[in-house]
């Protein structure tokens, strides 16, 4: 079944032949308030098969026909490049002479990257099912490294043939290089936990996989985040979680090292959030 998903999408991005598009420029977005590019209709040129870039990918192309510009997200993470932002790898002001395509909607979890992501879930199915069926910590470990080397190797080779490692478009090598790493990341940790018996300094993993459910929910989806800026003083900037961000860009004289340091700070939260709610017996389940 992953071989035959993995197929369907090589042969759809590879396959479809993406023609011409329009789209409606979103002036509401307040990155991009370069005057020149006001509000009207932008038409990107196309009329190929087989690109993998951000303007006439068969990705984007499905998502528009299936769902409708409207549906799309309007913020793509193609907007930090060096062709549509002068802040790249950050969001930007628009440079001079950038493409139109610097403003169209992309969605990375659209309809074929989402098959790509069911794909992943099945690499996932294969580690589960060699802790319930291997009943030895040698039978695991080799059987996690053979399949990890085989999902990696396979992501460098797919890569040199020309599909590169593409998140946006969960592209096959992507998949296999992401399932690979996570693998061997597995099997590391098994080793110094489960095998080796090293497991205080790493009671931080095991708090955030008791409740995996309800820190993503809250974290990664920025339900808590949004509600703690919902309280701020005077503006809407002047809220908690704004105002330690740029305290610690402050303190590391660096806006990448400061939110860096704000992400690790965000993780050890969520992880003594999670301790809490194991000390009180709580845990949220599917």
């Amino acid at each position: 079944m992953a071989i035959m998903i993995s197929a369907l999408y090589i042969g759809l991005v590879f396959g479809l032949y993406v023609p011409n598009w329009e789209f409606t420029v979103q002036t509401s977005n307040s990155t991009f308030s370069n005057p020149s590019n006001g509000v009207g209709i932008k038409t990107i040129q196309c009329g190929l098969r087989g690109s993998l870039g951000p303007p006439c990918n068969a990705v984007g192309f499905v998502d528009r026909v299936l769902l409708g510009e409207s549906h799309l997200y309007k913020n793509p993470v193609y907007k930090r490049t060096k062709e549509c932002s002068i802040n790249s790898p950050d969001y930007g002001r628009l440079p001079p002479n950038a493409p139109d395509w610097c403003l169209a909607p992309f969605d990375p979890e659209g309809l074929l990257s989402t098959l790509m992501a069911a794909v992943s879930c099945f690499v996932g199915l294969h580690f589960g099912h060699v802790l319930i069926h291997c009943k030895t910590h040698s039978q695991r470990m080799v059987s996690w490294l053979l399949a990890s080397t085989v999902l990696t190797v396979s992501g460098f080779l797919l890569q040199l043939l020309g599909m590169p490692f593409s998140k946006p478009l969960y592209t096959v090598s992507y998949m296999l290089l992401a399932g690979g790493v996570s693998g061997f990341l597995l099997l590391l940790l098994y080793c110094i936990v489960d095998v080796i018996h090293i497991k205080k300094p790493l009671i931080l993993f095991q708090w955030m996989g008791m409740n995996a459910l309800i820190v993503y929910v809250l974290a990664a989806c920025e339900l808590f985040p949004t509600l703690i800026q919902g309280f701020y003083w005077r503006s809407p900037e002047n809220n908690l979680v704004d105002a330690t961000e740029c305290l610690l860009q402050a303190i590391f004289h660096s806006k990448r090292w400061g939110t860096l340091a704000f992400v690790l700070v965000e993780i050890i939260f969520w992880c003594l959030a999670a301790c809490f709610l194991h000390m009180k017996g709580v845990y949220l389940r599917l």
